[in-house]
């Protein structure tokens, strides 16, 4: 990515990549150490832990969907966006007292529920300040600066590991800090100015005439990746697979910085890239690179393999993430890109009913059934994916 490129980004999305930067550094020291303290500690099966994935992603989901409605309505983004960070902040303060199961579920929805409703806000305002002609270059900006907390959480929890002497609870309590500081950057840093509405924006989001307004190719957009995402984990199976294969429960963080340092590097120069050139064949080659990382994964007879599978991955959310924002934005109306946003989200935690049934495929065939179904269900949304980069037709420049 170019200097330019950089320069071309306005303030408010850096400041917004800086508070995922902090938020997600958060998340991820304690993320990272997670399901094997849930698994060893506490006692959970592999299915309770793709359960409570499960339940925590999907109520995330829930929340944008309603969030990104609301922000439309209420023509407010950022108020909403400080809600949910704040309440993601709060949720960390119950990680550390958590003796049970359910005790770390009640922690992880009220963390997602947070995140569920700051997601689609503060997409939205994403786009809403960053001029069309560099929107991808913006976009993966702010997720390689998300993508940066993931890479340091895990390493300063290997750390944190160390000096406390094993101590997960105590980690826990010094993730808190990082939650504090992205609220301070919200609060006090970033801008929102008011965006003029048309006459036609003033009725409620979700009615019908507003959802045929999207259009039909963003609705057959939504419908591939419902198929796509089914089979795109959450990223405690490949941590437990690494366990798994002996990998010590202090450096199973690790596994978490291998993807996080793909994403970190390669998601911003991706995101400039696809203003150049499109967005549509790099969405495929990294739904591609998904399959190849279950394939990898399910064949793992070693922690290195694992390593390997954990940065395939990264290189597969490198490629979408970012681009997957892009395209939502593309091809939302301006009076619509928080609810455009609302349907994507929701989608994406309706398709975690996958992570649910991985477990219970875990819990009875083993990991390496679990991995290959997963990778054949990708193909399965690769071949309803081929239209779309076969044909790349422009999307709506708003």
């Amino acid at each position: 990515m170019t200097a330019s490129g950089f320069r071309s980004v306005p303030r408010t999305v850096w400041l917004l990549g800086l508070v995922s930067l902090f938020t997600d550094l958060s998340s991820s020291i304690v993320y990272g150490l997670l399901p094997g303290f849930l698994v060893t500690q506490l006692g959970a099966t592999y299915a309770m832990v793709g359960l409570i994935d499960f339940i925590a992603e999907g109520t995330a989901s829930f929340g944008k969907l309603f969030s990104g409605v609301l922000s439309d309505w209420l023509n407010r983004r950022k108020e909403l966006a400080l809600f949910g960070y704040g309440l993601s902040g709060l949720a960390k303060l119950l990680f550390p007292v958590a003796g049970s199961a359910g005790a770390v579920l009640v922690a992880r929805f009220v963390d997602r529920l947070g995140k569920g409703i700051r997601g689609a806000p503060r997409d939205a305002l994403v786009a809403d300040v960053t001029p069309a002609e560099v929107r991808g270059t913006a976009y993966g900006l702010r997720q390689a600066l998300d993508e940066a907390g993931t890479l340091l959480g895990p390493l300063i929890a290997i750390g944190l590991m160390w000096l406390l002497l094993d101590n997960i609870q105590a980690v826990f309590w010094v993730a808190c800090i990082p939650a504090v500081v992205s609220l301070a950057i919200l609060a006090f840093g970033v801008r929102e100015e008011r965006r003029a509405r048309p006459p036609e924006a003033d009725g409620f989001p979700l009615r019908p005439a507003a959802m045929r307004g999207l259009g039909r190719r963003f609705w057959l957009f939504i419908a591939v990746l419902s198929i796509l995402l089914l089979a795109r984990f959450t990223d405690a199976f490949y941590l437990l697979r690494g366990q798994e294969l002996g990998l010590r429960q202090a450096y199973v963080p690790a596994l978490l910085a291998t993807t996080a340092l793909m994403t970190t590097f390669v998601t911003a120069p991706v995101g400039h890239l696809s203003d150049r050139i499109g967005r549509w064949p790099l969405l495929f080659a990294g739904f591609l690179l998904l399959a190849v990382s279950h394939g990898v994964l399910a064949a793992a007879g070693s922690v290195a393999i694992v390593f390997l599978g954990a940065a395939l991955f990264g290189l597969h959310l490198a490629l979408t993430q970012g681009l997957l924002a892009t395209l939502v934005a593309d091809m939302a109306p301006a009076d619509q890109r928080g609810t455009a946003f609302g349907i994507f989200h929701f989608v994406s935690g309706v398709a975690m009913l996958g992570t649910w049934a991985a477990g219970g495929v875990w819990d009875a065939w083993g990991p390496a059934a679990m991995f290959w179904t997963a990778a054949v269900v990708t193909a399965i949304g690769l071949v309803a994916l081929l239209p779309f980069a076969l044909r790349p037709s422009a999307e709506a420049r708003r």
